[in-house]
């Protein structure tokens, strides 16, 4: 789609969840053409939980969001659009599996 040059999806979890989020992710880049960001053990950005970032181009959203959405088990994923516009990428633009978390929009 026009304007949005990539997506980021960010699964949530804190200290008895990161083996489950760890293989999450690392599924995830054995399945589909993605980067899998470092492992965060802390909020990061506007994050208010631990998080690993998921980078994907736009033609696998289609396949990359179902899967998340199936396979997460109980662990929120945040998803967004890059569109160069962080504020609106972050809210109006956004995509939650679970819970929708309170984020740090002071940051931008």
């Amino acid at each position: 789609m026009q304007g949005i040059k990539g997506y980021h999806a960010h699964v949530y979890f804190d200290a008895g969840s990161i083996d489950q989020a760890r293989a999450l992710c690392e599924r995830a880049a054995q399945l589909f053409p993605l980067k899998v960001g470092r492992v965060h053990e802390r909020p990061v950005g506007p994050h208010p939980d631990w998080s690993c970032q998921l980078a994907f181009e736009p033609p696998y959203l289609g396949e990359v969001l179902p899967w998340l959405a199936l396979n997460r088990k109980g662990l929120v994923v945040f998803l967004h659009p890059d569109t160069g516009n962080d504020l609106l990428d972050h809210t109006e633009h956004a995509i939650w599996l679970g819970a929708v978390r309170p984020l740090d929009l002071s940051v931008f």
